[in-house]
């Protein structure tokens, strides 16, 4: 067994089989789209961070590389995105002044406990946790940190000096009082990039866009006047390959920022879980949740000692990536190498970059994360869901986000919990006009029930969670005329011991009210309490019956037949059998004998 463990966790490329000559070629195309697509994102997420440039470029190359290699998805592109830069800002921004020495050290020592994290859950097959936090979270934690974002960058697009670290109501409240101090050469200098890249993206939507706009809104800061007229720019981006980096340990740190990097770590996992499942779905793939955990544990481990943050998989690159024709995860290495020759070029050019135009960029990239379509759909299609995105998505706003997270995390699965433990459940009736189907009564009104018998679906599992809420509807049941009751269990796949126990009461009580308890359609797996617990024999083998039809004509048989005869229902098969039967009698017993 353990050597199935190790085989199953240990980190090596599992995908190398798939590499051919063809693939390389597509591979290497792919490649190097991802790496003109990234240039500007690795800059403007770093920012996001309150890092360096040069650290959002580094993560792009070193934690997309080793995330590819150990990771399970074929297109999964790893590295800097913008929600955990995010986050990544709000946790260290408390503890240091961004761009700082210190600020930098706690940025790595938060990567290496974000991967340690990550890589523990993913040995400890602990995977399937992500299944309990539902992408209406996901959607409404991006959603609030793309308004954080933006409002991020307000003070860059008005030239204004807003400080550092301020909550989203306080920034509000400053940019009201300052708003007069406007700076138009700043402001310019954003909303033209900003228009370039959406004019761009409109018509050339295959362009690197983004790119072309901030080398176009360098050139207007130039013309405008560039630091002389207050429009800043970025600096000069130190080196352009990752260099290793030793992390400094410190226990007071290690405590403080350890329930940020949960946070981040969690945040990390879920994205790069929902994003691959996304692609996969349209790739035929099937993605390892566990191998998935300890490919952006490692990337991040690894990252955290070449001056890289903590990355997460990118929906944009990943979807473009796939787009692409990319086959196997050796297009995220290209991309990676690829990036650095075009570093190693470029990087002088870069000091001239204006932060406003930087700005313009980020609340573009910050827009693209509200997916609109989806929370429509949520907000039309489920209540529940849509308090926990809203809950979600204001928390995001106004408190610290890693509470946001875990918040988001506890309402979904408090949404998940509550719907197990309310099972649905309805009152049905056969329908005379379509072949005695049953159907549910309060959605085909007029349906008539049998006075003597009720039938009720149940759709979830019967157990200790859920028998209150069952209870209740089944003591409303008993206070009315029927004796006799029929489950009809197609929808339960689970019945516990608790709810086997109440089977077997509520069996009793029905009988000692002159009738019975009936079940239908329970599945066999189902079945393995009531029979191995012995509550089957008590309810009574003959009160389970495979189909709805064999267990109507049963109980047909314990009706109270001179009720039936008065019965203006007449809603089974078996009513009008009866009644037919009664009628030929009756004409029988009064027809004038011959003879």
């Amino acid at each position: 067994m353990f050597k199935a463990y190790l085989k199953d966790v240990a980190p090596y490329p599992r995908w190398w089989p798939l590499v051919n000559r063809e693939s390389l070629r597509v591979d290497l195309m792919a490649g190097l789209t991802g790496a003109i697509i990234v240039l500007p994102q690795g800059v403007a997420f770093a920012i996001i961070a309150g890092l360096p440039p040069a650290f959002g470029l580094y993560t792009a190359m070193v934690t997309a590389v080793v995330a590819a290699l150990f990771g399970s998805s074929l297109h999964l592109i790893s590295g800097p995105t913008t929600a955990i830069s995010l986050t990544v800002f709000a946790a260290i921004s408390q503890f240091a002044q961004p761009g700082t020495a210190e600020y930098i050290e706690l940025a790595l020592l938060l990567t290496l406990l974000v991967g340690v994290i990550q890589l523990a859950f993913g040995l400890a097959r602990m995977g399937v946790l992500v299944n309990f936090v539902s992408h209406t979270v996901v959607v409404g934690f991006t959603a609030g940190a793309a308004f954080l974002i933006a409002n991020s960058q307000l003070k860059h697009l008005l030239g204004i000096d807003l400080g550092a670290g301020t909550s989203f109501i306080g920034t509000w409240q400053k940019l009201a009082l300052h708003i007069g101090e406007t700076n138009f050469y700043v402001l310019s200098v954003a909303l033209a990039t900003l228009a370039i890249a959406l004019l761009l993206r409109r018509f050339f939507p295959k362009s690197p866009y983004m790119l072309i706009a901030m080398v176009l809104g360098s050139i207007l800061a130039y013309f405008l006047g560039g630091e002389a007229v207050g429009i800043k720019t970025i600096g000069e981006i130190s080196s352009a390959i990752p260099q290793f980096h030793g992390v400094q340990f410190n226990y007071d740190r290690i405590r403080q920022l350890m329930p940020n990097a949960f946070a981040v770590a969690l945040l990390g996992l879920i994205e790069a879980i929902a994003i691959s499942k996304s692609i996969a779905l349209q790739s035929r793939q099937r993605i390892d949740s566990n191998r998935e955990f300890i490919g952006q544990g490692l990337s991040n481990i690894v990252g955290s000692f070449f001056s890289a943050y903590a990355g997460s998989g990118s929906f944009t690159r990943s979807g473009i990536n796939y787009l692409a024709g990319a086959r196997t995860p050796m297009s995220a290495i290209f991309a990676a190498a690829i990036l650095l020759a075009i570093l190693l070029l470029i990087a002088p050019f870069a000091a001239y970059l204006p932060i406003p135009a930087m700005g313009g960029i980020i609340l573009l990239v910050s827009y693209n994360l509200i997916d609109f379509k989806k929370i429509r759909k949520i907000l039309k299609s489920s209540r529940l869901e849509s308090y926990v995105l809203a809950v979600t998505f204001f928390s995001t706003l106004l408190l610290d986000l890693e509470f946001a997270i875990l918040l988001g995390a506890m309402s979904s699965l408090g949404y998940f919990l509550y719907k197990t433990t309310h099972p649905h459940m309805a009152i049905m009736a056969p329908d005379p006009e379509d072949n005695y189907r049953l159907k549910y009564i309060i959605r085909k009104k007029g349906l008539r029930e049998c006075p003597q018998l009720k039938m009720v679906r149940i759709d979830g599992s019967i157990f200790y969670g859920s028998i209150e809420h069952i209870s209740e509807l089944f003591d409303d049941l008993y206070k009315g005329p029927e004796k006799f009751c029929l489950i009809l269990a197609e929808g339960v796949n689970f019945v516990g011991l608790a709810g086997a126990e109440w089977m077997a009461e509520e069996a009793r009580r029905w009988k000692e009210k002159g009738g019975g308890l009936y079940v239908c359609n329970l599945k066999i797996i189902a079945q393995d309490v009531l029979e191995k617990g012995g509550y089957k024999k008590e309810i009574g083998e003959d009160h389970f019956w495979p189909t709805k039809r064999e267990a109507i004509a049963e109980i047909y048989t314990h009706l109270d037949h001179s009720i039936c005869l008065t019965c203006p229902a007449r809603v089974f098969r078996e009513c009008q059998t009866f009644a037919g039967g009664q009628k030929q009698t009756d004409t029988k017993l009064t027809a004038p004998t011959i003879g």
